[in-house]
């Protein structure tokens, strides 16, 4: 199976770098506009926001959680996708409305510099990590950890990637999302009909784990509750994507994007879900699947997988090389610059692969909680149009949320046990909710001590 899944992975890298076309403008590598400059349409920002978030990452821990937590682990982890709302709403108010250029722009304007450090640091760790986690996806699909087929499959599938993005950048990885959505596409409707279609499939399946409010399952979609609000604001892949189409475009990307994704995460989770009804006591998920669907189809499953992590890997490339080049103005915003800043993420990713965390969901769950400080920027800043909120109150909120995501890191992998002997999801929701709390609280007291209140008025020029 796994010669197999290889000469799909070559084929796939054959057709990417065929809709790969160089990049020969600074718009073309950073802003995704075509030869004539055109921004994207409909159709290919919807599939890109679509395919660059429903990476390997996320198709694996949503399999995974159904596999232990039943259908209530895999609805938290859509949960996740009503972020695409949440965004699209935050890109209406913060672009069309307030006439801001960027994110980093709203936050200079709002706090100063230190506004766009803090959150240029939290994007920045975003990005390595999804670079890492996806990376790491590929290298359990062929091999056992620190095996040669692990390793190789690895540096070879990086290596793809980064030749056909550092050619074309958001350019590129605009045109093949769009193919890459429609096979992917593809290769879940095979794979649903297939497994809902297996005789010792049906769907009260679905539904062998129960639904208890104190269970890891339904714990899991309170935390993503409290953490929608702001991940949609710390994910610069789709961040980025709201700065390229006119309003109306850009509005019914997000809105199509959120159903098409939530669909789509909850149809690969009940894979998880379905195997985990059937497993035996201490059976992997993938020999369940073998065993109920057969091996063409786990083929298909590991496929979906490869897709997506090319998707994201990508994408990803294109936002880091933005962020330093365009956004922190760190380096001169040229093609060559952008594409030695996409090489050194990579490098990042692969550092963090083979000397850093294993576990897939700590990456998500420890980006996601560092970005809680944004809930206030969101729902008071923004949303709320005040504009006196001091720069203490966001240094603070921002240094509780850092605590935070450290305190969920140490309690997660067994370095630490302050919170006892709770379940790590329960551990989260707790640190969740106090961030959250203390966060609004913070910027509360913040505009109390600015007294008169001070809204935004005008539209931003800039």
């Amino acid at each position: 199976m796994d010669y197999s899944l290889s000469i799909l992975v070559a084929a796939l890298a054959l057709i990417s770098l065929g809709l790969s076309r160089p990049a020969r403008s600074v718009n073309a590598f950073f802003r995704g506009q075509s030869e004539n400059a055109e921004p994207p349409g409909l159709l290919t920002l919807t599939f890109s926001q679509v395919t660059t978030w429903i990476f390997a990452r996320s198709l694996m821990n949503a399999a995974i959680l159904g596999f232990f937590y039943g259908v209530w682990g895999t609805l938290a982890y859509a949960a996740y996708y009503l972020s695409f709302w949440i965004g699209g709403r935050i890109i209406d108010k913060l672009r069309f409305e307030q006439g801001f250029e960027s994110v980093q722009a709203f936050l200079q304007n709002r706090f100063g510099s230190w506004g766009t450090r803090c959150y240029n640091l939290v994007i920045g760790i975003r990005l390595i990590s999804e670079v890492f986690a996806n990376l790491l996806v590929i290298g359990i699909l062929f091999g056992a950890t620190g095996s040669n087929a692990y390793t190789l499959a690895i540096v070879a599938f990086s290596g793809i990637t980064l030749l056909y993005s550092i050619l074309g950048g958001l350019h590129a990885s605009l045109r093949t999302d769009l193919f890459q959505m429609l096979l992917f596409l593809l290769v879940l409707v095979v794979l649903v009909f297939v497994a809902f279609g297996a005789p010792d499939v049906n769907l009260d399946m679905l539904l062998f784990k129960p639904f208890e409010i104190d269970q890891p399952g339904p714990i899991l979609l309170l935390v993503a509750l409290l953490q929608v609000w702001s991940y949609p604001m710390h994910d610069p892949v789709m961040m980025d994507r709201g700065f390229l189409a006119d309003r109306e475009t850009t509005r019914r990307s997000f809105f199509h994007a959120g159903w098409i994704s939530i669909i789509c995460i909850t149809a690969f989770g009940s894979l998880g879900v379905l195997a985990g009804a059937q497993a035996a006591a201490g059976e992997a998920m993938n020999t369940v699947l073998a065993r109920i669907l057969g091996e063409t189809p786990l083929l298909l499953f590991n496929a979906a997988l490869v897709i997506s992590a090319m998707s994201t890997l990508d994408s990803t490339l294109s936002s880091s090389a933005k962020l330093v080049a365009l956004d922190m103005k760190a380096v001169p915003t040229t093609v060559q610059n952008g594409r030695l800043v996409m090489v050194v993420f990579m490098l990042l990713g692969l550092c963090c692969v083979f000397l850093g965390n294993k576990d897939l969901f700590s990456a998500v769950a420890v980006s996601g909680t560092a970005s809680m400080y944004l809930a206030p920027v969101v729902l008071i800043s923004l949303w709320g149009g005040r504009t006196d909120v001091p720069l203490w109150s966001y240094l603070a909120s921002f240094v509780l949320a850092i605590c935070g995501a450290v305190l969920y890191f140490t309690e997660s992998s067994g370095y630490s046990a302050v919170l006892g002997d709770a379940h790590k999801y329960t551990k989260l929701l707790w640190i969740s909710a106090t961030l959250l709390t203390s966060g609004l609280l913070l910027f509360w007291l913040g505009c109390l001590s600015a007294g008169t209140p001070k809204l935004q008025q005008a539209e931003h020029a800039g």
